[in-house]
């Protein structure tokens, strides 16, 4: 359809370059925007297109910026966390750090839920749930829960990015198909080809394309920055979680850190 519009107005007269020059001034954005504004019914579909992609990247940007505070908060406290536990000589005291740790840190949620498992198993000693399952399959169950809670709160956001990313070029590519479409529908309404009539509709069309991308690379980007700073994360929880499972499984941690109960 491009290529019609543009064969169109070359083989239409043209007024020189006054014509030219003015027909390159009605194909910047505020001039667009200016039209939108004051034929809102003409534009309708290119609205809907622009607010739908305000949408997305306003909540692109949220979370992009939530999920980077989340992972600088964790790597600044992941290691703290997990070494002062095994640092804390008596299992109590570091049971107690855990606990006065904040609501959103995951490394001592997963080692309560280990505690709080193998002291319910403990406390029900010769009831049906021990008998079902001894204290290694009890705390081992905790632990893989846990981790579980905490890597799903991880990817909070991500299906938000991954759909922005895959979606928003085809969101601006339905304004430049309704861009191109309303060319043609005024080209035949005014039989005026030339240059500075087609201007206007065919640079909407180009903005819209080019608003789908601003909005979709950084979404494809952050998602993958954040997937693979989740996997790292993944990657330490599933080591912790075996360290905890030795711990209160066994009484002992089997690593480069023995601690004794």
């Amino acid at each position: 359809m491009l290529q019609v519009i543009i064969a169109a107005a070359a083989a239409a007269p043209t007024g020189g370059t006054t014509n030219a020059a003015a027909a390159l001034s009605q194909m910047g954005a505020a001039n667009l925007l200016g039209e939108m504004v004051s034929n809102p019914g003409h534009y309708a579909v290119s609205w809907v297109v622009l607010l739908t992609l305000t949408l997305m990247s306003v909540l692109s940007i949220y979370w992009i910026v939530m999920n980077f505070l989340k992972n600088l908060r964790l790597k600044g406290t992941s290691d703290r966390v997990i070494s002062t536990f095994w640092e804390t000589p008596n299992a109590q005291d570091a049971i107690r750090f855990m606990e006065d740790q904040p609501r959103g840190e995951p490394f001592s949620k997963i080692a309560l839920d280990a505690a709080q498992a193998a002291a319910h198993h403990q406390r029900h000693e010769g009831s049906r749930v021990v008998e079902s399952l001894n204290r290694s399959e009890f705390v081992d169950r905790a632990l893989r829960q846990g981790v579980t809670r905490e890597s799903s709160r991880l990817e909070a956001g991500l299906t938000v990015l991954a759909t922005v990313g895959s979606t928003a070029p085809f969101v601006g590519l339905l304004g430049t198909v309704w861009g191109i479409y309303g060319a043609l529908i005024r080209i035949g309404a005014s039989g005026n080809a030339s240059i500075d009539a087609v201007a206007g509709p065919v640079g909407e069309a180009l903005i819209m394309t080019a608003l789908g991308l601003f909005v979709a690379i950084p979404a494809v980007l952050a998602y993958n920055f954040f997937t693979r700073l989740n996997r790292v994360t993944n990657n330490k929880f599933d080591t912790f979680a075996h360290d905890l499972h030795d711990f209160f499984a066994t009484g002992s941690r089997v690593g480069e850190v023995g601690v004794k109960r």
